[in-house]
């Protein structure tokens, strides 16, 4: 699935897994991964600053994750380069879905969110 912010060139792609091994379905503990590519299509370098993370499970239960950059990291992102990482969350359902932005900062000091359209997180099969 690729998800991108047209106005400033910043195309994201969201790959997820559910991981088995640190799940515990018995005590509602459903433990996902993604991995994300962020893409800078713009002829100057940004760089992420910020995240913000709706995270909703399948009891429409909703968590906010916000803070400074992604993985302890605030990477720049050279024009036509990409940059990626993994994380995690955890849910208390068998299906799930995220969604939120990136705060952005252009070479000449513009901010700007760069949108991260709603994404599933799913056990293998949950969804037909």
């Amino acid at each position: 699935m690729i998800l991108s912010d047209i106005s400033h060139n910043i195309a994201i792609h969201v790959e997820t897994a559910y991981l088995p091994e640190q799940s515990d379905p018995e005590k509602k503990r459903y433990v996902f991964s993604y991995h994300i590519t962020i893409t800078n299509n713009d002829p100057q370098p940004v760089q992420l600053l910020r995240r913000r993370w709706l995270i909703v499970d399948g009891d429409e239960q909703v968590q906010e994750v916000e803070g400074e950059g992604v993985i302890g990291e605030q990477p720049v992102i050279e024009p036509q380069q990409s940059y990626s990482y993994t994380s995690g969350t955890v849910l208390a359902t068998r299906v799930g879905s995220m969604q939120g932005h990136y705060l952005m900062k252009t070479g000449e000091g513009d901010t700007f969110n760069a949108d991260i359209e709603p994404f599933t997180l799913a056990l293998p099969n949950a969804l037909h």
